[in-house]
């Protein structure tokens, strides 16, 4: 019975973390695999690759069930050039991810943290949006760049939230290119990682447990909806990004130093 409890705790703590990941995601449209990656590292729950793989099936989970509870258009158009890029970006991210040694993962995880904490001081800076919907040259760019930290890490947020706070677009609309793009990334991971063999027992596992949580808490952001004003918004959007961006800087550190 000890035993069985011991097994079971980490991954109730796992399925807490993700119910708090999933409701920030759904209120932001982001922030998702940034928030779980770093709770896990905090709590030593699971490996940082099990984690991943895990957000990336959720990720999926989320956006299926915040689009089922939303019914409205998908900004597919406004997307395409990214998610063209996103593509390339992943498959990119995933083979620099074979291709590198642990320690220099740490690094990246560090300069990860780096990019995100500016981020989060730049769209704080950032008063009012853009005069016009940027082109799809730099949406293709940002994709691209996005994509390739979702094959790294799973976690494809800062570039394109950053980018897409910016935009002179609704905040709803906002919210659902953002979880088009992450739940395209998700897929375009999932169909190169199962194949390959770099999906763990333990990862289906974790998301299998998961899945419920993230259907729940989807559906009560559903019922009680936020009413935040805009800036108030962008301040927990940038609160959020400070969070994930000293977590992965202090988590790298820890494992740069260990090494």
């Amino acid at each position: 019975m000890q035993a069985i409890l011991s097994g079971a705790v980490p991954v109730l703590i796992f399925m807490a973390c993700v119910g708090l990941a999933t409701y920030a995601q759904n209120l932001t449209g982001f922030a998702f695999s940034l928030i779980l990656l770093g709770l896990v590292s905090v709590f030593d729950i699971a490996s940082v690759n099990d984690a991943a793989n895990a957000a990336t099936v959720l990720s999926l989970i989320n956006a299926w069930t915040y689009f089922r509870a939303r019914p409205g258009p998908v900004p597919w158009q406004l997307m395409k050039p990214a998610l063209n890029g996103s593509t390339v970006g992943v498959i990119v991210g995933l083979m620099l991810l074979v291709w590198l040694s642990g320690s220099a993962v740490s690094w990246l995880r560090g300069l990860l943290g780096v990019s995100i904490l500016i981020c989060a001081v730049l769209l704080l800076l950032q008063g009012k949006p853009l005069p016009a919907v940027s082109g799809r040259t730099s949406f293709a760019l940002i994709g691209g760049l996005s994509g390739v930290l979702g094959g790294l890490f799973s976690a494809s947020g800062p570039p394109i939230v950053f980018h897409m706070y910016r935009q002179p677009l609704d905040r709803e609309l906002v919210r659902r290119a953002l979880l088009l793009m992450f739940a395209f990334n998700s897929l375009v991971r999932l169909v190169i990682v199962v194949p390959t063999g770099h999906f763990s027992w333990h990862s289906a596992l974790l998301a299998g447990c998961a899945m419920p949580v993230v259907y729940a808490a989807t559906r009560l952001h559903h019922r009680l909806p936020n009413k935040l004003q805009p800036r108030t918004l962008q301040w927990l959007v940038a609160g959020l990004l400070f969070v994930a961006g000293v977590t992965l800087l202090a988590t790298a550190w820890t494992a740069i130093a260990h090494a």
